[in-house]
């Protein structure tokens, strides 16, 4: 999921079952945020990791750092 703001793009993996980390370095492994490095706003990598028992966000990590 991408997420344009007018000053942040927000890039997300949404992971039911599976860790925030691991959501994240998917972000990373698959290159989801190099598209928007070039565009001059913030990129931010977020990580979110549902619990499919409690239907909640269970955990999240957050990446400010604009290596895609």
């Amino acid at each position: 999921m991408v997420i344009f703001m007018p000053d942040t793009i927000y890039v997300m993996e949404l992971k039911v079952g599976d860790t925030a980390r691991h959501a994240l370095e998917q972000i990373d492994a698959r290159g989801y945020a190099k598209p928007y490095l070039t565009d001059g706003r913030q990129v931010v990598k977020v990580g979110i990791r549902f619990d499919a028992d409690k239907h909640t966000v269970d955990e999240w990590v957050v990446d400010t750092g604009n290596v895609g």
